[in-house]
């Protein structure tokens, strides 16, 4: 029969000896992870940074406008008749004066024949009745015909004259009408949509034939608040510029001048409303567009401007982080006069020269040892 003290002290043994070589490993683990360069804390913080720069900066008013085209004309027809011929193709360019639709010109033709007509009639029956005048008017002085019969061929030679004068009107009308049955284009601009086909009887009056929008020059409606009002009537000038860009980014910046200031507020947004003209020869800008405007007051000389994401806002006011030869950063209160694009103008704080941080200030403090990652300045370049 076996002993089971015997058996189970061994296994005691064993157990006690498996933790002491447990406990013996984990702090060699620890003093070997000490020891590790990978595992200590770097004390170094990657950063981007920029420098504080003295330029010209224009003192600008931001908005939001529309492009609307600077003329808009709804084509229709002053006769009516069959739509016999188009000269054009939906959205071309169109000049002033082109021709763009023709209404069979016949039966237009054929009224200015007949008045020509009876002008030629009338014309001949005046001539009897001018000569008939002038007889009389001998004739009666000799008493060979009554005051009577003088006076009636006046009123025969002066209704004459009526007649022809009626005539000649009816030879211009319609003249005009078979004139009207070209239909050109009243401005130069770009064409919609063609809203009646050829074979199509057209109505004078009726539905228009096409919409033509001017859109060079074109023009942006914005507006800005009212508390503005007083600097824009300061430096209002017919040279006043204006910057428009779409909305979506995409495309460069279109340069033009203020061509409309409105004469009241509209009291119930605050705002006064304003228009900018762009000669747009490339068509950049299109009608309906959504655009972000600026309005350039004046150019205010030797700024100090650093890029926006430098200046930090915390609860001790406003700051950026600069970095010395060293690579220490240094925290400093500034004060900011306004935004410019993505550059902020700097009042106090700063002097041009000086290196700051414009990405990772999140993870520095005053005295963080810094390493530059890239350096970079500017903002985009406006026309």
């Amino acid at each position: 029969m076996i002993d089971i003290a015997v058996v189970r002290a061994p296994r005691r043994l064993v157990a006690t000896r498996r933790r002491k070589v447990i406990a013996a490993a984990s702090v060699l683990l620890v003093v070997v992870a000490c020891k590790d360069p990978k595992k200590a804390k770097s004390t170094t913080v990657p950063v981007s940074v920029a420098h504080v720069e003295q330029r010209d900066v224009p003192y600008e008013i931001d908005a939001t406008g529309t492009i609307e085209p600077l003329q808009t004309v709804s084509v229709s027809a002053q006769v009516g008749g069959i739509l016999t011929r188009i000269d054009f193709k939906e959205g071309d360019d169109v000049k002033q004066g082109q021709v763009l639709f023709q209404i069979d010109p016949r039966p237009f033709e054929a009224a200015l024949a007949q008045a020509r007509a009876g002008l030629a009639k009338d014309s001949a029956q005046l001539t009897t009745a001018l000569q008939d005048e002038q007889r009389f008017a001998q004739l009666v002085q000799k008493d060979y015909v009554t005051q009577q019969q003088y006076d009636q061929a006046k009123a025969n030679a002066l209704s004459g004259q009526a007649t022809v004068s009626a005539d000649q009107a009816a030879i211009e009308t319609a003249q005009l009408n078979l004139e009207y049955a070209t239909i050109r284009s009243p401005i130069a601009g770009r064409a919609g949509a063609i809203l009646l086909k050829q074979g199509n009887l057209v109505h004078a009056a009726g539905t228009p034939l096409v919409v033509i929008n001017q859109i060079k020059p074109i023009t942006a409606r914005f507006a800005v608040s009212a508390v503005h009002l007083p600097t824009i009537r300061k430096y209002q000038s017919d040279t006043l510029s204006v910057v428009a860009q779409p909305a979506s980014g995409l495309g460069a910046p279109t340069r033009g001048t203020l061509s409309f200031l409105d004469n009241a507020v509209d009291t119930t947004t605050g705002t006064i409303m304003m228009k900018g003209r762009f000669a747009n020869p490339d068509g950049v800008l299109w009608p309906g567009e959504f655009v972000n405007v600026a309005l350039e007051l004046y150019l205010e000389k030797g700024a100090i401007v650093v890029p926006t994401t430098a200046v930090v806002q915390s609860q001790n006011g406003t700051s950026v982080f600069t970095v010395d030869d060293k690579g220490i950063a240094e925290q400093r209160s500034v004060q900011v006069e306004r935004v410019a694009g993505d550059m902020s103008i700097i009042e106090k704080g700063l002097t041009p020269g000086l290196t700051v941080v414009t990405d990772g200030q999140l993870n520095i403090t005053d005295g963080t040892k810094v390493q530059i990652q890239s350096a970079t300045n500017g903002d985009q370049s406006r026309p």
